[in-house]
């Protein structure tokens, strides 16, 4: 049976080029909110940091009405460190919008979302957003798309996709770069058109295919996907089990199921093959599990999801500023709060350690780790974290390590500097061509070699440059890459800065505190321009004296520190130091917090 009511689309494309805000249109074009009614922009981005970095992290569902027929939508992250999280995402559905920025063109991301909706066969739209930036090349980047294509290997048909020409933050599409468009009807048009209606089976036994999970406190896992065959029923006696046999057919029942229309999801009864529904009431269910009718199983296949590439220690926080912030400071609150993260986020790998007080904690990025702990910040949390470290595997004996496809968009000045930095840091050039006045360069990088490579980058290009990358492959070791070239300023006792002592320091580097900050001892507050580390008392006070010279007493003039935010943090951190998260603050200082002790582990090294 071909389910013509019924249209199954997922939008990819590259971080920030404009997918949330194309959904926003379609939502409102298709008459899913009231006409009076107060709608946020970017509404998919339901999360507080969604919101404030412009990015998705989450895949999420909705679905709008055309013409009687019902297109369920899913908004993919673009940022590589969730990729774990779009590949599952393409089995829900029948084709892809392949969203592509007019002045960008496409990116690695997109190339990876791409080769995994090719090898699927799904119908792809092409569409080029952001067609009214004045930096805008739309045939050239119509090209780019097209060779992409030819590299991936696509079909004749894949190769003949239509292409559309869209500004999601006017609302307009149109089929000719020349024509002005009008609203999103050529693009609803081009998904009823193009994009084939679920060919299935309403009469087989139920099978059920789990791409994603919610999780809810009242009623616990929510798995999401899409119905493969036959209908399933609230109360219905299910069989639960996994393709890849990692676990044991279990028996389960179905407790409640939604359907999803617009931004919400409704309960119903029973639903048909094809139909995207969310159910609960089943424990321990897990991204690619199967469900089936009861004593019927039969798995349906499903890829493994990528495993993680890199490595941090999660620790209690043992600083002398300890349980003055937080709310959760105990083991037991640090181990419970990780376990439940691996409840949704199917990419993460937890394990424990010797010491009952850290945990590993491994990702698909530095990225994918930094929005774990700064959610856990903001619920209260205090937590020590270590460097990040990459996972090598042995492959045939031989040692080998995660390396990352890097793609640089530099101003053609910079390219000189850039290429030193990524020779160093044994970056393997593959590809070079000017963009307009810029030029566009393409290397296969350690993923170490990119720890901490981004604020030099930035102070490079004069904050200009634009780098991304996503997982390459395994390969083998490149051999030692040299560490951050700076040390470290450490305080030297325990106290409040105040600005004579911090007048004194600053000559000796970098500050990254202000007057009245708290400090400890052992703790950083700034960075050294030479390779060791130095101490400095920022609690130093001037003394009076009785007499006084006439210019003893100028007004001392500090220069404005550098706020460092969380990744930053993350990319300054040496080995022999760890980043202090509280719910107000993050603090980075030495693993040995005193002085003295130090000097003596020194010595014997």
């Amino acid at each position: 049976m071909i389910r013509e009511d019924l249209r199954n689309v997922a939008i990819i494309a590259h971080v920030d080029h404009g997918k949330t805000t194309l959904v926003d249109q379609m939502l409102k074009q298709s008459g899913t909110f009231r006409e009076n009614q107060a709608v946020e922009e970017r509404v998919m981005d339901s999360n507080d940091i969604e919101r404030e970095r412009g990015i998705t992290i989450l895949a999420k569902n909705t679905s709008i009405k055309y013409k009687d027929v019902k297109i369920n939508v899913i908004d993919t992250p673009g940022h590589a460190d969730f990729g774990g999280e779009v590949e599952r995402v393409l089995k829900m559905v029948n084709g892809v919008i392949l969203l592509v920025d007019a002045a960008e063109g496409p990116m690695p991301q997109t190339r990876f979302v791409l080769q995994k909706a090719l090898e699927l066969g799904h119908k792809i739209i092409i569409v080029i957003n952001k067609i009214d930036r004045p930096d805008a090349r739309l045939n050239e980047v119509g090209d780019e798309v097209l060779e992409l294509l030819m590299d991936l290997d696509a079909t004749d048909e894949q190769l003949d996709s239509p292409i559309l020409y869209c500004s999601g933050r006017a609302g307009t599409a149109t089929h000719s770069p020349d024509e002005e468009g009008k609203d999103m009807i050529p693009l609803f048009d081009e998904i009823l058109s193009y994009i084939p209606a679920p060919e299935v089976d309403t009469e087989g036994p139920m099978q059920y295919l789990v791409s994603a999970i919610d999780y809810n406190e009242y009623v616990g896992r929510i798995a999401i996907g899409r119905i493969e065959r036959g209908e399933m029923k609230v109360n219905q006696d299910v069989t639960i089990g996994d393709y890849h046999q990692t676990k044991k057919e279990y028996r389960g029942k179905i407790v409640t199921m939604y359907q999803i229309e617009g931004l919400n999801r409704v309960p119903c009864q029973s639903a048909k093959a094809g139909d995207i529904v969310c159910i609960s009431g089943i424990e321990n269910i897990t991204i690619g599990d199967t469900i089936c009718d009861f004593g019927n199983f039969e798995a349906v296949p499903f890829v493994k999801i990528s495993e993680p590439t890199v490595e941090m220690t999660f620790s209690v926080n043992n600083s002398p500023f300890a349980g003055r912030e937080g709310k959760f400071v105990t083991s037991r609150h640090l181990r419970d709060r990780l376990f439940k993260e691996l409840l949704k986020d199917v990419s993460l790998r937890v394990s424990e350690t010797d010491s009952t007080d850290a945990f590993k904690v491994a990702g698909r990025g530095e990225m994918h780790l930094s929005i774990l702990i700064e959610n856990m910040r903001r619920e209260g949390y205090e937590l020590g974290v270590s460097t990040p470290h990459v996972l090598f595997k042995e492959i045939e004996g031989k040692l080998c390590e995660p390396i990352e496809r890097l793609v640089i968009d530099v101003p053609e000045n910079c390219v000189g500097s850039v290429m030193e930095k990524i020779g160093a840091r044994k970056g393997e050039l593959q590809e070079m061509a000017p963009v307009g006045s810029r030029m566009r360069l393409e290397f296969l990088i350690p993923a170490r070699g990119l720890f901490g490579y981004k604020s030099e980058f930035l102070t490079d290009t004069k904050g200009e440059g634009i780098m991304s990358s996503v997982f390459h492959d395994y390969g083998p070791y490149k051999g030692e890459i040299p560490k951050r070239a700076t040390g470290s300023l450490v305080a030297f006792e325990t106290g409040e800065a105040v600005t004579y002592g911090l007048y004194n320091a600053q000559e000796r580097g970098e500050l990254f505190i202000t007057a009245g900050t708290p400090v400890y001892e052992g703790m950083i507050v700034g960075a050294s321009p030479k390779q060791e580390d130095l101490v400095v008392n920022v609690c130093k006070k001037k003394h009076l004296t009785n007499t006084r010279a006439s210019g003893s007493d100028d007004a001392l003039r500090l220069v404005p520190p550098r706020n460092l935010s969380l990744e930053d943090s993350l990319e300054f951190l040496a080995d022999d130091e760890l980043l202090e998260v509280t719910p107000k603050s993050i603090r980075i200082r030495k693993r040995i917090l005193s002085n003295s002790q130090r000097a003596k582990e020194r010595a014997k090294m």
